[in-house]
């Protein structure tokens, strides 16, 4: 087990890593956009396993097992379908419309800790839960307030809290996994068990890319596996609880390059709306105890 690391250090590998994954997200949405988000992904994930694991296996040589095998597989399975819907829904909703819908999932992960580590939860956290709640119907109001809720962006808001709640549980892997694995070894199953559970579906659904598609999911690749490993390297040192709060940094970023390679304008209410949700989680998670299982 990694010794904890009480500097900054973790905090900002983990604002570089939000950085990074909202540059892939951008990316992303661009090879979404033009083969679709089931084969985007998969080809990112394909990319990204060929880069990482060659890496990975060269230096260590052993195949996990056991406990830290299962965290793999289980964490690979939930960011099989939590990435697809993520991606899906960013063809229908503006990016940083869906980041900031996105925000509602550490509060989510206060209730799958309740079933999943038995955790009991206070009344700040049923507070800050009715804060996000809120936040997201501002965000949904002002859409319809402001533009016509058509099917696909109803689609894209369904989609969204799918992955958030996808996103929730991930939390909770990732800090476990953070605690029996390395960065490299976790980028490899990551990237891996996405690649077999997506690729079931891959003769009846797959759509191959053009060269400059290509492009894109390769780059892609590299900014996840990027983030990602600066991800298990800050939770593998620092609480949860203190991490967490840092993913609200992305709502900034995803502003930044939705309107620089999309054109997205971005909406006061957008912005009212998260700033309700990250106050709900601030609220929900304040001077919370270090959680055991975390």
């Amino acid at each position: 087990m990694t010794a904890p690391d009480h500097s900054n250090r973790p905090v900002f590998a983990a604002i570089l890593g939000i950085a990074l994954f909202a540059a892939m997200d951008a990316v992303m949405k661009g090879g979404a956009l033009a083969i679709g988000a089931y084969s985007a992904f998969l080809l990112r994930c394909l990319i990204g396993t060929a880069l990482v694991a060659p890496i990975w296996w060269w230096r260590t040589r052993k195949f996990p097992r056991g406990r830290t095998l299962r965290i793999h597989l289980v964490r690979g399975t939930v960011i099989s379908f939590m990435g697809w819907s993520f991606f899906a829904a960013l063809i229908r909703l503006p990016l940083a419309e869906a980041i900031a819908i996105s925000f509602i999932a550490p509060l989510i992960a206060l209730y799958l800790a309740r079933l999943l580590l038995n955790e009991i939860i206070k009344p700040r956290a049923i507070v800050g839960t009715l804060m996000g709640l809120a936040g997201v119907l501002v965000i949904v109001g002002g859409r319809v307030g402001t533009q016509q809720l058509d099917s696909e962006a109803a689609t894209g808001i369904g989609l969204v809290l799918m992955s958030a709640v996808l996103f929730a549980w991930n939390l909770i892997l990732q800090r476990q996994q953070a605690m029996v694995s390395s960065p490299l070894e976790a980028s490899t199953f990551q990237n891996g068990v996405v690649t077999l559970v997506l690729g079931l579906g891959s003769p009846f659904l797959l759509v191959l890319p053009d060269r400059e598609t290509w492009g894109l999911l390769a780059l892609g690749s590299v900014l996840a596996i990027l983030a990602a490993m600066l991800f298990i390297w800050a939770y593998a040192r620092s609480e949860t609880q203190r991490l967490v709060p840092i993913e609200y940094t992305g709502f900034l970023w995803a502003a930044l390059f939705g309107w620089i390679y999309f054109a997205e304008p971005i909406q006061p209410i957008t912005v009212a709306g998260a700033g309700l949700i990250v106050i709900g989680c601030w609220t929900a998670s304040r001077r919370r105890t270090e959680q055991t299982a975390l």
